[in-house]
């Protein structure tokens, strides 16, 4: 009983009530399928609180911790262990935050098979909160494979046209990298004598001493670490997956794809490469920054050539990601920090956007940018909800996105670890190239004469649902925007403690 009642225990799998509710229902009660994945997750949201309310923030340790022994072989302890800390506790809150507004999303947007589809999407995100407060990295790979079962159904069986090819192609990515990954995590097992993170933390700095891992070896067990992360972020050059996996998937699976599945990347290279690999992450630190460099210029260049409105926002993440993997190896805290406000950032404003794409898709069965125009003046609530998404995902002063970047091309400019200032003043112009593709995209679907669509059309604006479904994001990104101080002071601890491990 007291393992059920751990509050990490409970925000983990609490979603896996909702599963088995749903199972034994009708599969035609599909308005009550429904409601219960929705309040299923809106209480595992309340959980997330509930966990907030008792997190320390100027604690920079891992807390609430819940760890029992669960495997013992040939003398192998491999734990149940989870925790959470500051470096986590702001993901957590974000899939939990963005599940319920996911399925709300689905209400009249899945019709076929609704049973099925709550079930894998519940089924998500128990594994996706698992990633992020596993302390064990047995438990870790378990739960970072167990997140691509439930997402090649939601893009297989509900995406469009290429569902099977974009569903195949996003698993043997993600696949190929996770069991380089799966081979340097039984060595760091064999070496340390433990799975469990702190213990390994405590015991790999003698190993780098005596020898017994030379840099060498380091180095290459930070490359696979690397791969498995740098796909799931996804890096260019291995971000060829994103595009058919966003376009392909439905609507809600594209908000959880981008809000949070990407994020197991770039913190799987904050919880493990960084604290884990030192020495290795210092020495990757530049050749990182011009591969993030690079994708930032190209995602927006390629963002700005797409004629649908779902790839060009697909395109967009391949750059936005590409700042938070700059201010993550500036390994200083402004561009840390900064990087793990913008993954918060990116999952809320391209969220916003995915959703809202997806709800006048769901009238029009189009996304193709030439056949819209003049959509402002039909459908006023929709193009103010998608200029304020639009103006956060550019970096609008005021909006979210400014704060994370900013910070993180702070944090670059001053980086000991990158020595080199021009990736951040090269980066800097992938933020007016966002401005130019976003205003772009705008511009021709909600101003100007009417296209095709608009004019053939009844269009409709958003409803009270749609509206509901929005308005939590827009929130979030005002307060962000103005004032990200309570934010910054929950990473700030945490941030320091992972720095000063490093031998800058």
């Amino acid at each position: 009983m007291e393992f059920l009642l751990q509050p990490l225990t409970l925000l983990t799998f609490f979603p896996i009530l909702g599963v088995v509710v749903i199972l034994f229902m009708n599969s035609e009660m599909k308005n009550a399928i429904r409601w219960v994945a929705l309040v299923t997750s809106l209480i595992t949201f309340g959980i997330s609180l509930w966990v907030l309310g008792q997190f320390n923030a100027s604690n920079p340790d891992l807390q609430l911790e819940a760890k029992y022994a669960w495997i013992h072989v040939a003398g192998w302890n491999i734990y149940y262990y989870l925790a959470v800390d500051g470096l986590s506790i702001l993901l957590v809150l974000l899939t939990a935050f963005l599940t319920p507004i996911s399925i709300l999303s689905t209400w009249t947007a899945v019709e076929d098979r609704v049973k099925d589809f709550m079930v894998f999407f519940l089924l998500l995100e128990v594994g996706m909160t698992g990633v992020f407060l596993a302390q064990d990295l047995f438990l870790f790979y378990i739960f970072w494979e167990f997140t691509l079962v439930p997402m090649y159904f939601l893009i297989g069986l509900w995406g469009g046209p290429r569902r099977v090819y974009a569903a195949i192609k996003f698993f043997l990515y993600t696949m190929a990298g996770s069991i380089l990954m799966l081979v340097a995590i039984l060595f760091l097992g064999i070496q340390t004598n433990t799975f469990n993170i702190p213990q390994m933390l405590v015991r790999l700095p003698d190993l780098y001493a005596t020898g017994t891992i030379t840099a060498g070896t380091q180095m290459l067990l930070f490359l696979a670490f690397t791969a498995a992360f740098a796909i799931k972020v996804p890096m260019w050059p291995l971000h060829s997956w994103l595009p058919d996996a966003h376009v392909e998937a439905p609507t809600a699976g594209s908000v959880i794809l981008a809000g949070v599945l990407l994020k197991m990347g770039t913190y799987g290279f904050l919880r493990f490469n960084i604290p884990l690999f030192p020495n290795a992450a210092i020495q990757a630190a530049p050749w990182i920054a011009l591969f993030a460099t690079i994708g930032i210029i190209y995602g927006a260049a390629v963002s700005f050539a797409q004629a649908d409105m779902k790839k060009l926002v697909a395109y967009s993440s391949v750059s936005h990601l590409g700042f938070v993997m700059l201010g993550l190896f500036a390994l200083n805290p402004q561009g840390v920090a900064g990087a793990i406000l913008q993954m918060v950032n990116h999952g809320l404003s391209t969220g916003a956007l995915f959703l809202l794409i997806g709800m006048i898709y769901e009238q029009t069965h189009t996304r193709e940018i030439k056949v819209y125009g003049g959509l402002w003046k039909i459908t006023p609530v929709f193009g103010t909800l998608m200029l304020i998404s639009s103006l956060s995902s550019m970096g609008l002063p005021g909006l979210n996105g400014f704060v994370g970047e900013f910070t993180i091309l702070l944090g670059a400019f001053g980086s000991k670890a990158i020595g080199n200032p021009w990736y951040a003043g090269i980066s800097a112009i992938g933020v007016i190239m966002a401005a130019i593709y976003i205003l772009y995209m705008f511009q021709k679907v909600f101003l100007g004469p009417a296209g095709e669509i608009t004019h053939h059309h009844d269009l409709k604006d958003l409803n009270w649902r749609e509206i509901a479904t929005v308005i939590p994001l827009i929130i979030f990104m005002f307060w962000i925007g103005l004032y990200p101080k309570p934010f910054f002071d929950i990473l700030a601890p945490a941030v320091e403690k992972l720095l000063s491990a490093l031998p800058l």
